[in-house]
């Protein structure tokens, strides 16, 4: 897979500073809209490739599947 740097892309800065803000859990729906990303799941493997350690869980809500992420590890040199 090719993925981005975080050094050089303001795209994954803003993804993962979402994440660093997040209480917890965020939504995929909460993450494009407050980082302006498209596309989360893949965002989410290129900080993954980055360092980032980021847990998925999926919730079934009314038949459809919701998926909720939350950041354990921010990668070297991206700690708050």
């Amino acid at each position: 897979m090719h993925f981005g740097r975080l050094s050089t892309s303001s795209r994954l800065q803003r993804a993962l500073k979402a994440l660093q803000q997040a209480d917890g859990e965020i939504s995929t729906m909460q993450l494009a809209r407050s980082a302006r990303i498209c596309a989360v799941n893949s965002v989410v493997a290129e900080l993954r490739a980055n360092g980032a350690d980021i847990t998925c869980r999926q919730v079934v809500v009314n038949r459809e599947r919701r998926f909720f992420y939350t950041l354990l590890k921010s990668p070297k040199g991206y700690e708050t």
